[in-house]
């Protein structure tokens, strides 16, 4: 946390998106101080979460939302994100020296383009946390990076902002944010796809709770993997255990059809890094191959 010399001045804040991603953000400015002056929401849930995390905050359109604040905060989908910039610069709904903060990964200083002749202060800040939308996700904005991209006078603000709501911040090149998003997509989006998969092999395989069973199997490797990285890989894989690869790929045949082309993908990918890293032998690894890649023509 930031001391008080260090955070920026108070803020009146407005929040565009009331999702899972604004309503706990605006929570957690207000928390450190700033004040939530208005917030957008259309939909049922967006204006249920509003109520509980933003209590007393008027939900508003767009525009009255963007007037009345000092620091607006957009947490919008990523595709919508340049066309509300842009609408809104078209009908000169920005201010002069107003803090502009958008929370999309992918995106970095570019969608403020349309907005640049109006003078406002773009920053990209993006949480690398999966929200909840709940009070639940406040506590564990202490343990959450943000990925920060911003003019390089504006850094210390952007910083402040993210480190006086107890995260992180991390600094990515704006040429480096897609890249930066596809990274965290991948380890975490498809991480959930990958976890459910096991469960519904597990149950296939009569397991009454595959949840107690994987859990603590997946936390170790998890957390192997983020101290070794590569170092950490154990299995059939990395033994090059071609017979055991090929009883499970029989296995999965039964399963909903995108379980075994997921295990054979990952599987060729562990092969290939556990042969470049040299923990897989070359004469070990070709008969694993070979069965991926005959799996793969079927």
């Amino acid at each position: 946390m930031t001391s008080a010399d260090e955070r920026p001045a108070r803020l009146d804040v407005g929040v565009v998106g009331s999702g899972r991603v604004g309503a706990v953000l605006g929570a957690a400015l207000r928390r450190a101080g700033h004040k939530v002056v208005a917030a957008s929401g259309v939909s049922d849930a967006s204006r249920a979460r509003a109520e509980a995390l933003l209590p007393g905050v008027p939900l508003l359109p767009v525009e009255e939302v963007v007037r009345r604040a000092e620091l607006v905060l957009l947490a919008v989908p990523d595709d919508a994100l340049t066309d509300l910039v842009a609408g809104l610069a078209s009908t000169h709904g920005w201010q002069a020296g107003q803090l502009v903060v958008h929370t999309s990964g992918r995106h970095g200083l570019e969608v403020f383009d349309a907005a640049r002749d109006q003078h406002v202060l773009g920053l990209a800040l993006h949480p690398a946390m999966t929200f909840t939308g709940t009070p639940l996700d406040l506590d564990r904005l202490a343990d959450c990076c943000f990925g920060v991209t911003a003019p390089e006078p504006l850094r210390p603000v952007a910083e402040a902002l993210v480190l006086e709501i107890g995260s992180e911040p991390v600094w990515v090149e704006q040429e480096m944010r897609p890249l930066y998003h596809a990274a965290l997509a991948h380890g975490a989006n498809h991480l959930v796809t990958l976890i459910a998969q096991s469960l519904q092999a597990l149950a296939a395989a009569g397991v009454e709770q595959p949840a107690r069973v994987l859990g603590p199997l997946v936390a170790a490797a998890l957390d192997n993997a983020l101290r070794a990285g590569d170092a950490a890989l154990t299995g059939p894989v990395a033994r090059g255990d071609a017979g055991t690869v090929a009883e499970h790929l029989r296995q999965l045949q039964s399963l909903t059809p995108d379980i075994r082309p997921t295990y054979v993908a990952l599987a060729r990918a562990t092969a290939e890094r556990a042969l470049a890293s040299g923990r897989l032998r070359p004469h070990a690894a070709a008969p694993l191959l070979d069965i991926l890649a005959s799996d793969q023509e079927h």
